[in-house]
């Protein structure tokens, strides 16, 4: 069903991270960059013609000086007005303009507040509600920015303070949220979700208990949310009234990293077991039963997996990074 297609370079390879791959993929238009993090800097590849343009971005602290901290994370944000890359660290939040090149605006995380022996970290990237950007802490608080259509007048508007533990990951819905489904999720170390309604105030519409098992990864769709853990397990709940749907054993390793093609409800999911595989999601319209149906298994050989991203809306093709990897492997429908 799909074929591996040629790999691009990196300059570094990725750390084993979750969700250590990010692509964008603008609306109606093809693939234009992906990115991988690796130690203080990130891996830049943006589309040039038929070839790839690599560049480095290093870590910075405030102003302009280099940071020595490691980064935890990146993502492009795809607000109605414009995208920026989002970077987590030790140290804080960096917001840059999609290419890298400009910085728009810096979080400093504040270490005072935890204990001498806790780790500090920012982790989870999510644009929510057409004007937010929502980023998770090792606090397990989830700080949301409202961002300017243009300029460096980005604020905080407001602190999520529902979890307990490091924030692992946040979504925002990709396809259309059912009445009083809410339209984030966000996801923590010991398993707990909560589901939200992003607006000028943040509401929480529900809570999905810890299972005794991280979840690392999650995504929501069309009201449901899925979410991938740490036993190797998918779970599909309904975000608006938290009821497990469905359940399987995907992986027989610790799952890294999940993705959803909107327009078709493909689902990717990436684990240390080496094994990428592609699902399909869908409700029966009779029953309303939530159905997954697995589609493709690509085994990485001798590769843990970190990241895995579809590279088109319709999961046509997908992206792969790996541990201590210096590439990232392409597969597309043959």
């Amino acid at each position: 069903m799909y074929r591996k297609e040629p790999s691009i370079p990196l300059r570094s390879s990725s750390a084993a991270l979750y969700n250590n791959l990010s692509v964008l993929r603008p609306p109606g238009r093809p693939l234009a960059a992906l990115s991988a993090v690796h130690g203080p800097s990130l891996s830049l590849v943006s589309a040039d013609g038929p070839g790839f343009a690599h560049r480095q971005l290093q870590a910075k602290e405030g102003g302009m000086a280099l940071s020595t901290s490691l980064l935890t994370q990146a993502a492009w944000c795809v607000l109605p007005s414009r995208v920026l890359l989002v970077l987590t660290s030790q140290k804080g939040i960096q917001m840059y303009e999609s290419d890298g090149s400009i910085m728009v605006y810096w979080h400093a995380l504040d270490v005072a507040e935890h204990p001498p022996a806790q780790a500090v970290f920012a982790r989870g990237i999510a644009a929510a509600g057409g004007r937010f950007i929502c980023v998770g802490t090792s606090s397990g608080q989830v700080l949301v920015f409202d961002i300017p259509p243009k300029g460096t007048n980005v604020t905080l508007s407001e602190v999520l303070e529902q979890h307990r533990d490091a924030i692992t990951d946040i979504a925002a819905e990709l396809g259309q949220p059912p009445d009083g489904a809410g339209d984030v999720v966000t996801a923590d170390d010991m398993g707990t979700l909560c589901v939200w309604s992003s607006g000028e105030e943040f509401t929480l519409r529900g809570k999905i208990p810890a299972s005794g098992c991280s979840c690392s990864s999650v995504k929501l769709w069309n009201g449901l949310v899925a979410a991938g853990y740490g036993n190797g397990q998918i779970r599909l709940y309904e975000a608006a009234t938290g009821l497990l749907r469905a359940e399987v054993n995907a992986h027989a390793r610790w799952i890294y990293a999940l993705d959803l093609a909107p327009q078709t409800g493909m689902l990717l999911s990436g684990a240390e077991d080496s094994f990428v595989h592609v699902w399909k999601l869908s409700r029966n319209p009779d029953t309303d039963d939530v159905e997954i149906q697995h589609c493709h298994a690509e085994c990485v050989t001798d590769t843990q997996v970190c990241g895995a991203r579809f590279c088109d809306p319709d999961g046509n093709s997908f992206a792969v990074t790996g541990y201590d990897l210096s590439e990232i492997f392409r597969y597309g429908r043959g």
